[in-house]
């Protein structure tokens, strides 16, 4: 399944509720994280067949947004933050292997290093993450708190991220994540003027609309009643009240 990589604003439908959108970060050993973020293959491939079951298949952000209502009721919207190295090795075969794609939020402030935990894709990793069919999205370019930044550091952080992916993958990317999740009404005008078309956050609070869009962590933890009770929780939280498109 190839991701769809053209912006979504032009296609993008309303819906009575916000999609279900998992979030992932690091796929290896478990056992060696203390955050709780590291999910491992097997895990992963687990709850992509729990998903495959229940008819859902796992695609990226933007295809998400531009299926219709019909559609979006067979998808969920999977997404790996931070662009951990491992995904190539790690992620992308069991993706692949249940026919999904993603979008994976990466920092082109930090190619090739790390954060304070693991090391980051390189330059190139983005580009073969890209070339097997994956999204590829903003997470800012050094995974800062958007919300503490004078002015022209988050402009720095929305604006000169995307213009950044763009040159290396060759096309603007159309989305945008918040690093920590934190959002406010500046970030999220900042991240519009920048040219995204839609925003991923965790819990968005008040904030509404495509630039906040709500996930669920997802962790190694989670096997089919956590996964079913996350589900039912998105339903429950997500009512036709918030729709995305429609700002507040």
């Amino acid at each position: 399944m190839a991701a769809d990589t053209s912006s979504p604003r032009a296609g993008t439908r309303l819906l009575s509720s916000p999609p279900w959108i998992l979030t992932y970060h690091s796929v290896a050993d478990p056992t060696k994280d203390p955050y709780g973020i590291t999910v491992s293959a097997d895990r992963l491939d687990e709850q992509l067949t729990w998903l495959r079951r229940r008819g859902l298949t796992g695609v990226g952000i933007t295809s998400l947004l531009r299926a219709d209502a019909s559609e979006r009721r067979a998808l969920v919207g999977l997404t790996f933050d931070d662009g951990y190295a491992d995904f190539v090795q790690e992620a992308l075969p069991v993706l692949l292997a249940h026919g999904c794609t993603a979008t994976v939020f990466v920092l082109p402030g930090r190619f090739g290093g790390g954060n304070d935990w693991d090391p980051l894709l390189t330059e190139e990793g983005v580009r073969a993450v890209a070339a097997a069919g994956m999204e590829i999205g903003s997470h800012g370019l050094r995974h800062l708190d958007l919300t503490t930044l004078s002015d022209a550091a988050l402009r720095r952080e929305t604006h000169a991220s995307r213009e950044a992916l763009g040159r290396i993958t060759g096309g603007l990317p159309a989305g945008f994540c918040y690093p920590y999740g934190s959002a406010d009404a500046r970030v999220l005008a900042s991240v519009r003027d920048a040219g995204y078309a839609y925003g991923c956050a965790l819990d968005p609070g008040p904030l509404r609309g495509p630039l906040a869009l709500p996930r669920t962590h997802v962790s190694h933890a989670d096997r089919s009643a956590r996964l079913r009770a996350k589900a039912v929780r998105h339903r429950i939280r997500y009512r036709a009240a918030d729709v995305p498109g429609r700002h507040r």
